[in-house]
């Protein structure tokens, strides 16, 4: 059994719904067992960025906000889209310094994810920013939010305790958590 081909068939792809961010495909497909069966995909127009950014006493930055979909308030690591075809580094540069207004001269790839790899094609990409500087924030007028200064080691715990639930903020932190020696 060759586990690196595609098993699925797609017989029908048809877009049932669109906006500036997504666009949500229906399919009708032949599934691995052979049988008929039917997939939604939610694709993005933006790759996923985030960052953790790392001061020199240690401490990093959170974001907080409302998230809307959720119906709940989020503690996130700086994060947001960067449109496909641009460099997800420098739309990591931007949502750092509009988020936190923070501008950092050294920057790491430490991870490439996806984020709900059975529902969406949607990818991540998330980094470390050292060497801080800080400068004016500037949110986009959809956003309000606060910034959060903390020790590094308190927004892991964050994590592990399930404070910080967005997806692309607890793989980071964690990766950052085990190449740290967290």
């Amino acid at each position: 059994m060759n586990t690196t081909e595609n098993p699925w068939q797609t017989l029908n792809s048809t877009v049932r719904y669109e906006n500036p961010w997504l666009s949500i495909r229906h399919e009708d497909v032949v599934t691995p067992a052979g049988t008929p069966g039917i997939y939604g995909v939610v694709s993005f127009k933006n790759k996923a960025v985030g960052v953790v950014p790392i001061d020199a006493e240690g401490y990093t930055y959170l974001v907080g906000q409302y998230r809307y979909p959720l119906n709940e308030y989020s503690w996130e690591i700086p994060e947001g889209g960067s449109p496909v075809g641009t460099d997800p580094l420098e739309s990591a540069r931007r949502e750092l310094r509009e988020e936190t207004g923070l501008i950092a001269q050294r920057w790491t790839k430490i991870a490439r994810i996806h984020t709900s790899n059975s529902a969406t094609d949607e990818e991540g990409f998330l980094y470390i920013a050292e060497e801080l500087e800080q400068g004016d924030h500037e949110p986009e007028d959809t956003e309000q939010l606060h910034v959060r200064r903390l020790p590094l080691v308190e927004a892991v715990e964050m994590a592990m305790r399930s404070e910080i639930t967005d997806a692309l903020s607890v793989s980071a932190l964690l990766i950052v958590a085990r190449l740290r020696g967290i």
